[in-house]
This record gives structure tokens, sequence and C-alpha cells, in this order.
């Protein structure tokens, strides 16, 4: 898929029509990790000084079984980074695979609740959740969305988004 069919192509769409001003920079990488993530970010948070930051990472760490421990150690690093340089952080949270047991895939899930327990950091449940047993508007994979499910998905984030965006123009 295009990285124009994607949601977040799609987000800097609607935000310029809403927001003028507002600018999206979009720094995923497919099959990137948290690991990953944690190493890029600084750079691009002094580089972008951004006023709200969504890190959408963790779903290839389930994937992979890395230790929750770990990820749960990069998305710390990520999200205390991101207030340090003064930005709101909204976190995607991912799931992993059933095929991990009950105790893994329960404490990936709580990982991204613990995270968010600073006043500023939102967790969003899983995004794909709504999409991910309507086989139509899955990748071939089964796991990833396809170009179809792009605006199903910024539908689920944007509500949340527009809370931290009024928030963030408040201050």
């Amino acid at each position: 898929m295009d990285m124009e069919q994607g949601w977040v192509h799609l987000l800097r769409e609607k935000l310029s029509n809403q927001s003028p001003g507002a600018i999206v920079i979009n720094a995923s990488i497919s099959g990137d990790t948290t690991g990953g993530g944690a190493q890029r970010l600084p750079s691009l948070l002094e580089q972008h000084e951004p006023s709200i930051v969504i890190i959408e990472l963790g779903g290839n760490d389930g994937l992979r079984a890395y230790p929750i421990k770990q990820m749960r150690n990069n998305l710390a690093a990520m999200t205390e980074a991101s207030v340090a340089q003064g930005a709101k952080v909204l976190l995607l949270a991912a799931e992993a695979p059933p095929n991990l047991g009950r105790r893994y895939t329960t404490l990936f899930r709580e990982s991204y609740k613990q995270l968010a327990d600073g006043e500023n950091v939102i967790d969003l449940s899983f995004i794909v959740e709504s999409i991910f047993l309507s086989s139509e508007l899955m990748q071939s994979d089964e796991t990833h969305p396809n170009a179809s499910a792009q605006p199903l998905l910024l539908d689920v984030v944007w509500p949340t988004l527009t809370r931290l965006l009024g928030a963030s123009e408040n201050e």
C-alpha cells in the first residue's frame, strides 16, 4: 500500500483543511519496532519540535515476541522524551498475537495503559480492533489493514487527536 493511502496521509489532508497551520510529519517505517523508534525519535523531536507526538509502535515487537519489558522501556523512553520536549503524546496501542499466550498478551496490552498514566500521555486502544475481523478491510497477510480501512482508522484516532489539538492550542 502506498503511503499516500495510509491514515497518516489522510490525517495530513484533513488537518490542512481544518487547521491550515498544522504540519504532520510521518516518520514511520514499515516493519519498525519500538527499539527503532526509540533510536530515531530524539533527533526527530529536536528537528521538528512538535506539540503532539503520535506513537504507533509495538505491533512488530509482539509479532517477534520481544520481551515485554524491552518494549515497555522503549515506549517509555519515547513518551518521556516527547513530554520533556514539551509535546503531548497520543500512544496508539498494539496487540500481541494470541498464540503467544494469555499472560504475554495481557502484559503487552497493559503496557500501553501503564505508560499513559502521565498527564501528557493518552493511550488509545487497538485502533484496528473494529476492522480486524473484516477480511475485506485487511491485506492478504491478515495482519495489516488495506487502503479501504485507512479512513476508518483515521475516524478512530480523530476524536482523541482533536481534543489534544484543542488542549495544545489553549496553552
